[in-house]
């Protein structure tokens, strides 16, 4: 009996001797690679989910991997029968929301203004000539999550969008939330975070339709620790009390005037043009990064008068409330649940992931999958759907627990019992505990600002996951607040149209720069009523408002 191997989906019966890279491309699975097969680019990493005893031992080249990570140039199958499963870091095109919705401006709508322009042959970067080209000038908006990665090209001198595209975070080999990655970067010298996540930027960069070096500005958004590993800063700090980026520390400090990090597309290691501008947006506080700061942009607080609501539901939930007049914000620890991390079946929004579950009248699952395939996990949105659907028909209770007494809940049998779907008690308690950092966070924020859920004018949902929600089952559960559906705007990425807008306008850059420093940030770990919240919000219940002094 063979052992049978599958990846990305496919199966092949292993070939002895090959490796897992040689047999994923006799599959026609492309795997990234700079180095072809030698050990040294570290970036043709496959996750192991089922048979990593059946594998070669651990090479030299793989000695900074943890977890069920494992280089396929350097692992064999070695066993004479099992089953191998394991996927690349490109699993198949990610679900990319293109345009933001239902906000108040957009990048189409800006006067275009950026700071890459031409005078004839001149390339020129805030009047400052770097390059002489006849040809068409370039820039990329990147939103660098902890999770995934997403690139906008854009023509500069139209504000056109060129292409975009998206792809799994290479780095979740040091772990699936912010602490990993900093516990790792700290502890492991030669910067390999950043020359995996490079590695992949130049891939995705390459398959662009232009020519690298045509891009010519690049503007970074993420979380604080995203942003500071990519710019090649310590992120140590960010990982101690009390969590703020190097660039907050010296600007308090009086040694800079903003938090915001710039550098060349060579020291990025990056194929665009080596003078090209790479702009890291400046953080706010603490975890509360650039991507939050962009999501402000996009969403046009320095002009809004009504008191609207951000949230950005995943690893590190980032949460704003208010308006021209006064702003707050905090960053709730939720961890990787809802994005699929820490779950048994859990995946990203990739092809084969449930994104929608609903219970029938006999009890049975109808479900709908991405790109119509069969089942591979459950995404953050079915997640939400089948926590739901199993609360509105009793079979699990407010604490989380199923009232059949079983331990787990099939949604999907396949072919064999190792291909079953299924969620998991344990999985309902990561989910509980991700869902109490996020309702504490919306309660200690509310506090402060004095007002309950229902004196918000508009409740945006960004990103990905806060997009593909549905409203009502998000309030059944508690993850968002119960208020009226129709203030509840599904946003879509926020952050990458904030950092779109900041690259074609470089006003619109400045209105960031001078935003980010109004912004009051709050501490939830130090607020006195935190895990008296958290404990409420780890409950399936819809999240009531609190009473506030008028």
């Amino acid at each position: 009996m063979a052992v049978t191997l599958t990846i990305n989906g496919q199966s092949i019966s292993a070939a002895a001797g090959l490796s897992l890279f040689d047999q994923a491309e006799s599959l026609a699975i492309d795997v990234p690679t700079s180095c072809r097969k030698q050990g040294k680019c570290k970036e043709c990493m496959v996750e192991v989910v089922e048979g990593m005893e059946l594998l070669s031992p651990m090479t030299e080249a793989e000695r900074h991997l943890k977890g069920n990570f494992r280089l396929s140039c350097q692992t064999t199958v070695t066993a004479a029968r099992g089953h191998v499963r394991c996927h690349t870091m490109r699993r198949g095109q990610m679900r990319i929301e293109r345009h933001a919705l239902g906000l108040p401006v957009s990048y189409q709508s800006i006067r275009l203004n950026p700071a890459v322009t031409r005078d004839g042959s001149r390339i020129l970067i805030d009047s400052v000539e770097v390059a002489r080209s006849p040809g068409p000038i370039y820039g990329i908006a990147m939103d660098l999550g902890t999770t995934t990665v997403v690139l906008r090209l854009l023509d500069l001198e139209t504000g056109e969008l060129i292409a975009d595209t998206s792809f799994e975070n290479p780095q979740r080999f040091a772990g699936a939330e912010v602490m990993s990655r900093i516990a790792y970067d700290t502890e492991h010298p030669g910067r390999l975070l950043l020359r995996t996540l490079a590695g992949y930027l130049t891939h995705a960069i390459e398959k662009f339709p232009v020519d690298p070096k045509s891009i010519y500005e690049m503007v970074v958004v993420g979380n604080s620790t995203m942003r500071d590993l990519f710019f090649r800063q310590s992120v140590y700090t960010i990982g101690q009390t009390p969590y703020r980026s190097i660039t907050e520390i010296e600007m308090v400090e009086g040694r800079r005037t903003t938090t915001a990090l710039v550098q060349s597309g060579l020291r990025s290691l990056l194929p665009i043009h080596p003078k090209a501008r790479v702009y890291g947006a400046p953080v706010i506080s603490g975890h509360v990064g650039a991507d939050a700061a962009a999501c402000m942009l996009a969403a046009d607080l320095v002009h809004e008068d009504r008191l609207v609501a951000i949230m950005d539901i995943g690893t590190n939930t980032e949460l704003i409330l208010g308006n021209k007049d006064r702003i707050l914000a905090a960053s709730c620890p939720a961890g990787p649940a809802f994005e699929g991390g820490a779950i048994a079946c859990g995946m990203p929004a990739l092809e084969g992931a449930i994104e929608d579950v609903a219970v029938e009248a006999d009890g049975s699952f109808r479900l709908r999958v991405i790109a119509d395939q069969r089942p591979e996990g459950i995404c953050g949105s079915g997640l939400v759907d089948i926590l739901s659907e199993l609360l509105r028909t009793g079979r699990m209770n407010a604490m989380g627990r199923f009232e059949d007494g079983e331990a787990r809940v099939t949604l999907w049998r396949g072919a064999h019992a190792d291909e079953d779907i299924f969620l998991l008690e344990s999985d309902v308690n990561e989910l509980a505990q991700a869902k109490g950092a996020n309702v504490a966070g919306l309660h200690v924020v509310f506090s402060a600002y004095g007002i309950d859920f229902g004196d918000v004018d508009a409740f945006y949902l960004a990103g990905g996951f806060g997009r593909h929600l549905k409203v009502d089952a998000s309030k059944r559960i508690g993850l968002i607040p119960d208020i009226d559906a129709a203030k509840v705007v599904q946003a879509g990425n926020m952050a990458i149209e904030g950092a779109t807008i900041a690259l074609l306008s470089r006003a619109k850059r400045q209105e960031l720069e001078d935003l980010v420093k109004k912004v009051e940030h709050c501490r939830l770990e130090t607020h006195q009523r935190f895990f008296d919240y958290f404990v409420e919000g780890c409950q399936f219940k819809p999240v009531e408002a609190i009473p506030c002094a008028r």
